[in-house]
């Protein structure tokens, strides 16, 4: 065992004792939040043997980590004599030899699940009248032990497969998980057996160190940064020696903003960022699988190996070749094997059938594995054909192609890379994936003459992004996560990419980010360009129906938006028209809904006519109102006062300017305002994250602009500053 390793069993060995002397009937419980990598199947194995348990369940939510608990437990001295069982070997467990410890695995899927009358199922009933040692749940940080998600999981593994092929519509899998977020239940509640010890390991316990549910003494962290800070340490201290460390290869993440006609292409969200769901959406199975936008993803193709005409010639004109995955030099050893985390089984499937088109030649020498849907089996069994494609993986070349499988509980140490290809706005989930590709890869004693030597095959790994905001959005959010005790997120991030380099391409140049640039990219996106959008977001009107009607109802309201620039260029009576047409749609909808018959061909028609017009004419005012929003900005430059909220400006110092500038009194603006079609809260952030910008721009020139200033103006509120 590595050091940190022991001191995880001696400190949870000491918790739990302390606690049967303190209270004999109190249950003690532990959290292992340790990284991906760490060790956690192994060292709670060593923790049950220290305990002198002789009946350790196993209980998790991801089925496909059960390959690391047998190999561990099968596999070392330490563990001879010990039983491992799980629903798969077939055996009846109430057979087995009690003289010698057994470790039962199963999934909260199995040992949840009810009968259709809804009983404990018969074949799990010897579980709740053991007395067990030790009940370890792993992968803690998926809560599925909480109602909804057991409602969701539970039944045998068919089931699972049936709900995996359903993920394409994902609102009602969000709608079922939406309650993991709520405080632990107790574990009697959902699991009622009998134990002595409760065991919790993750890798991104968040939620749990954020909420308190376990008070400092029950808990073991062992981070990313610990085990890097160590192996730097460790070199340092004993340069002669074989470092313990060294085979964990250092993470990086290289992130792309993508060419503007791929942007144009799939941009969603607050800061138009790439939406990489919308960009590889794809219908269809097996060979039949495409790609929506097929020849846009056949450019990014081109993009990542260097061969994109558009870029290459951008190229020649800065001197600089940018780094992009499969064409640098520098990069190429880490993508021989590689993982490509795409949306959805159809994506999956479409992007195997691109790779294989006779104009991909550069990609015909890899092998593609689709580990996604259910031709690919369920759970683990999903593995073995990526390792027989692999092999020794020094003669082989693979893409593994998933949307799920195989990103918790496995490890293939010759994967050195992954592609993010779809939108994960979950942390524990994105940084799940990511560490698949940190396992070490090593020959040990590779001269046979010395059993200390060590060839470390993969020193690095990386992780490529095509949407950087998102990306480092996710990596601030994964470093203050992990330090909920560190009252600057600076620090916390800083000390994070002091062990994961982050580099960002921004369509010219690759450059690193600190952490200080993280979280303003994470915040206000990448640029002041992105920040002049913000003021061009449809999030700071309101044009629904109800607003509408407000507008209309109020007859200075409506003078006041007639003399809007352009907005009599709409037409007369354009408001009555979107109501009444909308509302008209509505009802052929629910027409439609009710009746058995559905609608004629020429209602069909109407619904569809209607709905565009309306569609339209409500887009054409939401533009009218977003170029009003444009020229409020221009106000943030009319004072140095820093202060006074924009709206003070408008009102107070520059009402005149106003008129002129807008076309609109103070009074008609703050009328519209209280009407809610201006979004006041959306302008609050837009500001805020504007003065943030400009004086980080000041400051990286050696300005401190407004040094002693302690509140800032938005545009209606004021913060003040710590």
């Amino acid at each position: 065992m590595r050091r940190e390793q022991a001191e995880a069993v001696n400190k949870t060995h000491a918790y739990f004792h302390s606690i049967w002397n303190e209270d004999m009937h109190a249950v003690p419980r532990f959290l292992w939040n340790a990284k991906m990598r760490f060790g956690k199947t192994f060292t709670t194995y060593q923790l049950a043997k220290k305990l002198g348990a002789k009946r350790v369940l196993v209980v998790t939510f991801k089925p496909a980590v059960e390959d690391a608990w047998q190999t561990d437990l099968e596999s070392h001295v330490d563990f001879n004599g010990w039983q491992y069982l799980s629903k798969s070997f077939g055996r009846d467990p109430t057979q087995i030899d009690r003289r010698h410890p057994v470790v039962y695995f199963g999934s909260f899927q199995d040992l949840l699940g009810c009968d259709n009358a809804g009983n404990i199922k018969a074949k799990n009933k010897w579980l709740y009248k053991e007395t067990w040692d030790l009940v370890v749940f792993d992968e803690y940080h998926f809560g599925a032990w909480r109602e909804t998600a057991k409602e969701l999981f539970e039944g045998e593994e068919d089931a699972i497969s049936r709900i995996e092929a359903r993920l394409d519509d994902d609102k009602r899998l969000k709608e079922k998980i939406a309650d993991l977020q709520e405080p632990l239940e107790q574990e009697k509640d959902f699991l009622p057996i009998t134990t002595k010890a409760y065991l919790y390991l993750s890798g991104t316990p968040f939620r749990a160190l954020s909420t308190g549910e376990f008070i400092e003494e029950q808990i073991f962290n062992w981070t990313y940064t610990d085990e890097q800070r160590a192996k730097e340490e460790f070199a340092a201290n004993y340069p002669d020696q074989r470092n313990p460390y060294g085979a964990l290869p250092q993470m990086r993440l290289l992130t792309y903003q993508m060419p503007d006609e791929l942007l144009a292409i799939a941009s969603a969200g607050e800061f138009d960022e790439f939406d990489l769901n919308a960009f590889f959406e794809a219908s269809g199975t097996g060979t039949a699988a495409q790609f929506k936008h097929k020849s846009d993803v056949q450019k990014w193709l081109e993009i990542i190996r260097g061969s994109y005409a558009p870029q290459s010639v951008e190229s020649l004109k800065t001197g600089s070749r940018p780094p992009f995955p499969y064409s640098d030099v520098r990069l190429l050893p880490y993508l021989q094997h590689s993982f490509w985390f795409l949306p959805n089984v159809a994506a999956c499937h479409a992007m195997a059938n691109l790779l294989a088109e006779r104009q991909n030649t550069f990609w015909h020498d890899y092998r593609t594995i689709v580990a996604a849907g259910t031709s690919a089996g369920i759970g683990l069994e999903a593995l073995p054909p990526v390792r027989k494609a692999i092999g020794g993986g020094f003669e082989t070349k693979t893409i593994t192609l998933s949307c799920g499988k195989l990103t918790t509980g496995v490890t293939v140490s010759q994967w050195s890379s992954i592609l993010m290809l779809r939108n994960l706005k979950s942390p524990e989930t994105y940084f799940q994936a990511a560490f698949r590709v940190q396992s070490p890869w090593s020959i040990k004693n590779p001269n046979g003459d010395n059993p200390n030597e060590e060839e470390i095959l993969k020193p690095a790994c990386f992780v490529f992004d095509f949407a950087p905001t998102r990306a480092l959005r996710q990596l601030s959010e994964y470093g203050i996560g992990l330090s909920p005790s560190e009252p600057n997120p600076e620090n916390a991030v800083k000390d994070l990419v002091s062990f994961l380099p982050v580099l960002a391409y921004d369509g010219a140049n690759m450059t690193q980010i600190d952490a200080g640039g993280i979280l303003d990219i994470a915040m206000a996106g990448t640029s002041a360009t992105l920040l002049a959008r913000k003021w061009e977001s449809a999030l700071l009107v309101n044009v629904d129906n109800d607003t509408l009607r407000r507008i209309l109802n109020n007859p200075e309201a409506l003078a006041a938006v007639e003399r809007i620039e352009g907005w009599r260029a709409l037409g007369d009576n354009i408001i009555e028209t979107i109501i009444n047409k909308s509302e008209k749609v509505k009802g052929l909808k629910k027409k439609a809904k009710e009746n058995e018959d559905g609608l004629t061909a020429k209602e069909k028609k109407e619904l569809t006519d209607e709905e565009k017009e309306y569609k339209s004419k409500r887009k054409q005012i939401q533009e009218k109102l977003i170029k009003f929003a444009t020229r409020i900005p221009a106000f943030m430059y009319l004072t140095d006062f820093r202060e006074n909220t924009l709206q003070d400006v408008i009102t107070k110092l520059e009402p005149d300017l106003f008129l002129t500038v807008t076309s609109l009194t103070v009074k008609d603006f703050h009328l519209l305002v209280d009407l809610k079609v201006f979004n006041t809260e959306h302008m609050n952030l837009a500001v805020f994250a504007f003065r943030r910008y400009e004086d980080a721009s000041l400051r990286y020139t050696g300005i401190e602009s407004h040094r002693d200033l302690t509140h800032y103006g938005l545009y209606d509120t004021v913060v003040e500053r710590e």
